[in-house]
């Protein structure tokens, strides 16, 4: 079944095309090279990086900034309205220890919010797209399914996303603020926004590190599935008052700490 949106259907094409040749070399033994942070690069990000470029600059003349070539300015980054937001390989952690929680990520940002986004999971064979204002979907092996949100209902038990290779003390002192039984739901990388638009956690509460390309898609899709985005205040886990997480509205490109929520 074709997706609503001709446009998010091409991107899902490319990201499938991507996630293809990272399992060519995942299947395989790979090369890990350093980047200047010292966390590890593969050859299959840079692999994923070239197919995805190309075929974007296919598609439409929009800019693009992808986590393996970062190194625009400020300067003209902030003369861009719409862009395309890659990560190529989303969790090269997960990659690297092989257990299938990694990512293709793209994302179209218009005005600082992401209106478009595709994760594929190419270990999994799972896509998640989401169109602002037109829905979202869950594309496997049993075919395509429409996703939401499920906020928390009273009496029920709390499922938060933690991050398998980032757990942070902070999010147990945030748990404590919660009424009621809290269970950790454990998963890598882009996915982790994921499960709150499926249903399958109501909240993500991200207090440590991540890049603007580690997010813009899974956010697209999030928000597509009815839930929230915001930047996160630890006092307040519920998150009542904060401000939208936004893109390319400042020099760098970290993320503060955040909050999914159905």
């Amino acid at each position: 079944m074709a997706l609503p949106d001709p446009l998010a259907e091409q991107i899902l094409r490319i990201a499938r095309q991507a996630g293809d040749e990272i399992m060519s070399i995942y299947d395989k033994d790979f090369t890990i090279y350093e980047k200047q942070d010292t966390s590890p690069l593969t050859e299959a990000d840079l692999a994923a990086h070239k197919i995805i470029v190309a075929e974007l600059e296919q598609l439409s003349d929009l800019p693009i900034l992808s986590e393996e070539s970062a190194d625009i300015s400020w300067e003209e980054r902030q003369t861009w309205q719409r862009y395309w937001l890659v990560d190529p390989l989303d969790g090269t952690k997960e990659f690297i220890k092989k257990n299938g929680e990694f990512t293709v990520n793209i994302a179209l940002i218009d005005n600082g919010e992401p209106v478009m986004g595709v994760v594929y999971a190419p270990a999994k064979a799972t896509s998640y797209v989401g169109v602002v204002g037109k829905g979202a979907w869950q594309i496997d092996e049993q075919g395509q399914t429409a996703i939401s949100a499920q906020p928390h209902q009273s009496g029920d038990t709390w499922k938060i996303v933690g991050s398998r290779s980032h757990q942070s003390p902070e999010i147990q002192q945030l748990l404590a603020q919660l009424e009621g039984e809290t269970e950790l739901v454990a998963m890598g990388s882009s996915l982790k926004l994921c499960l709150v638009a499926t249903g399958e956690a109501h909240m993500y509460p991200r207090l440590g590190p991540t890049s603007e390309w580690d997010t813009g898609a899974a956010h697209a899709v999030a928000l597509a599935a009815g839930a929230t985005v915001t930047v996160l205040n630890p006092k307040d886990p519920l998150n009542k008052n904060a401000e939208p997480l936004s893109y390319n509205q400042k020099e760098s490109v970290l993320n503060p700490f955040f909050l999914v929520s159905a």
